[in-house]
């Protein structure tokens, strides 16, 4: 596994043939392991043999930063201003919605084994979509409980998450709000590479419990139109707009001037494709870290509208990263 591997949805792939950055090679065949950064690179790794298997025991245990290491790109006093600033902007017309987020890098030694950071994040941290891809350069670990696209055959499907609380009781009117909203966006994206009247939303706003708290999740279903492949999904739908925001014109526009560092693979895709069967599942690239040069990143954000208190949005990107850079933090647990 030393020149690459990926563990994903129980799968574990090895045997690195080739890594792309074109997504047009997802409609030809083979099993990819698929990082898209949320500024738009992609990073597609093609893999020769892919077998159900359990996650690999770690190569040496994990050391990672401790607890004050983390720095933020936004401090405290530079978000809340950020979560201001988006309030003048909704309440000039120019956006409904958008995400602010910052992201948290520590150092790490050269040989940290992402293995054994994602066995952490099994025990401590389990998620639906949970990922570890490591390809020359770049490490991926991923805990995340959001799906940006599945495809089965004809279908493919769009769970966004908007809201979040340590229970239900904690969601907001403002939350529930803001997940239509993101809904209507993925139901026009869809809709721009969908067959006429295929794009349904069999749910709205159902809250799922997940480790240390809930969300409010949707479901965004379509039947792609003749002709649409990868690269036209992503034209169509990515960024994710439960990361993004509402115009996604206008929030990319926002969040470029606002946020101090690229995102990079946080709020963008991390997931697999099967050419062969036509089937995958990327998750978006949230409660994720990445791993290169000595540095481990976390993203963490929150959606702000007109109701956003920016003290209130600041703790919520600390609930979201709390638990997870305990774990990925030396004396975690």
């Amino acid at each position: 596994m030393h020149d690459g591997f990926a563990h994903v949805a129980g799968l574990l792939a090895t045997g690195l043939r080739d890594v792309t950055t074109d997504l047009a090679a997802l409609d030809g065949e083979g099993w990819w392991a698929v990082v898209v950064d949320f500024e738009g690179k992609a990073t597609c790794a093609r893999f020769d043999r892919v077998r159900p298997a359990p996650l690999p025991a770690p190569r040496r245990p994990w050391h990672g930063p401790r607890p004050e290491q983390w720095r933020s790109s936004l401090d405290r006093a530079a978000y809340e201003r950020g979560v201001q600033a988006i309030r003048d902007e909704i309440e000039r017309g120019e956006v409904y919605q958008a995400n602010l987020c910052r992201v948290l890098t520590a150092p790490v030694p050269g040989d940290a084994d992402p293995l054994a950071l994602a066995a952490r994040l099994a025990t401590g941290n389990p998620a639906p979509y949970s990922a570890v891809i490591q390809v020359p350069g770049l490490s991926v670990v991923s805990a995340s409980p959001e799906l940006y696209l599945s495809r089965d055959g004809d279908v493919v499907e769009s769970r966004p998450i908007k809201g979040t609380g340590v229970t239900a009781a904690d969601l907001l009117d403002k939350d529930y709000a803001e997940n239509v909203m993101i809904v209507d966006l993925v139901r026009n994206d869809l809709g721009r590479v969908a067959a006429v009247g295929s794009v349904e939303v069999p749910e709205l706003c159902v809250v799922e419990e997940h480790p240390g708290l809930v969300h409010l999740v949707s479901t965004v279903r379509a039947k792609p139109a003749p002709g649409v492949g990868w690269p036209e999904l992503f034209a169509a739908t990515f960024p994710p707009g439960s990361v993004t925001g509402a115009p996604r014109s206008s929030a990319s526009r926002i969040i470029n001037r606002l946020e101090a560092e690229p995102r990079g693979p946080y709020c963008g895709a991390v997931g697999w494709v099967d050419a062969d069967r036509r089937r995958a599942a990327l998750a978006v690239g949230i409660r994720t870290f990445w791993i290169s040069a000595s540095e481990i990143r976390f993203g963490t954000g929150a959606g702000i509208t007109w109701g956003s208190d920016p003290a209130r949005e600041w703790l919520e990107t600390e609930l979201k990263a709390s638990r997870l850079i305990s774990l990925a933090s030396s004396g975690g647990t």
